[in-house]
């Protein structure tokens, strides 16, 4: 049945489906008649935008080609009168006429009309990858530079998946870029090392891995100082958030690993998503100057200020406030009782 379900907040890959669903179905000539994409806005009128949306697919396609009806977030405050509109169109659907619904929230799996979705139509998810699961970033990034077919040395691959993270726009478009320098003169027949990539993409990633450790050494200065150079870079503010979460709940996994007497550093690496073990030592050597408690409670406020940007604070002074409030968290260390405690531990 030609009937679609995209959701997820990966919102590049998501679109990319779409683009190639259109190519697959539309003829480029007839385009302009037989696609129809219905914007779905919450309130009084969203059942109407979605009616008009289940009739334009039951229309046969003009022309040559088929037809795509494309809905954006219908299934967001969704009514039950829907539902009989659903049960009704989706079977009788013409095989010309394909229905497509996009939206970036996961669809109510309570839901009657979600359940009846899973049942009649292909649903794809396009989930971003949590920011601090770096293995599954660094897989993303081999992926696209097999698909793309940029000539990469592994050094360089890890740097690009340090540097854009989870944001899969800005890999292809960083890759991209990377393969026009591939084809010019000077770079042909030779694999892009490690200080290309370092020169050509800008890391605000790592930026952000540093304003982390100033948070946790309680260098109040020169963190506001990275906010500023942060935010005048354009770097979007839920972005910093998640760089800095990834980071304390690293650090946060691998303190409450030492507090308990774990000296694998194989083990304590799992369970903290750290794919090179070799990493534990540094990260050890780190948290020996702040508590579990410090830590929790700056992943607390990491959250607060989450829930605050996505309600509409204003990034700025939003991020400031709580970046000076994390620093005096860390600034005061009584590390003694949880270091005797893990040795006690470990006696045992």
């Amino acid at each position: 049945m030609p009937v679609y379900l995209f959701w997820g907040e990966d919102t590049y890959r998501l679109s990319k489906a779409v683009q190639d669903l259109h190519q697959a179905v539309l003829d480029p000539d007839w385009q302009s008649f037989n696609l129809d994409k219905i914007d779905v806005a919450s309130g009084s009128d969203s059942t109407a935008s979605v009616m008009q949306g289940l009739n334009q697919a039951m229309t046969p396609p003009f022309g040559l080609g088929q037809r795509l009806v494309w809905l954006t977030n219908p299934l967001v405050g969704a009514t039950a009168d829907l539902l009989p509109e659903f049960e009704r169109t989706l079977p009788a659907l013409p095989s010309t006429s394909h229905l497509l619904l996009t939206q970036t929230a996961k669809p109510d799996g309570r839901s009657k009309l979600t359940k009846l979705l899973q049942k009649q139509a292909q649903v794809t998810e396009f989930a971003l990858i949590p920011p601090w699961k770096t293995a599954q970033i660094l897989q993303m990034v081999k992926r696209a530079v097999h698909d793309l077919d940029v000539p990469l040395t592994q050094a360089a691959g890890e740097q690009l998946a340090e540097a854009v993270g989870n944001d899969t726009r800005r890999l292809y478009g960083e890759l991209e870029k990377l393969k026009l320098y591939s084809l010019s003169s000077s770079a042909q027949n030779k694999r892009i090392g490690l200080e290309i990539v370092q020169h050509l993409v800008s890391s605000t990633t790592q930026n952000s891995l540093q304003l982390a450790e100033t948070i946790r050494q309680g260098q109040t200065d020169q963190a506001l100082g990275l906010v500023a150079e942060l935010l005048n870079l354009n770097e979007p503010g839920l972005k910093i958030v998640a760089t800095l979460t990834r980071q304390f709940r690293t650090w946060l996994w691998v303190k409450l690993m030492v507090v308990s007497g774990e000296q694998d550093e194989r083990i304590i690496a799992r369970s903290a998503e750290v794919g090179n073990p070799k990493r534990i030592y540094f990260l050890k050597q780190a948290v020996q100057t702040v508590t579990c408690q410090q830590l929790r409670h700056s992943l607390s406020c990491l959250l607060d200020l989450e829930v605050a940007l996505k309600q509409g604070e204003e990034t700025r002074s939003t991020l400031i406030t709580t970046v000076v409030k994390m620093s005096q968290i860390c600034q005061s260390t009584p590390v003694v009782p949880e270091d005797r405690q893990g040795q006690r531990n470990r006696n045992l």
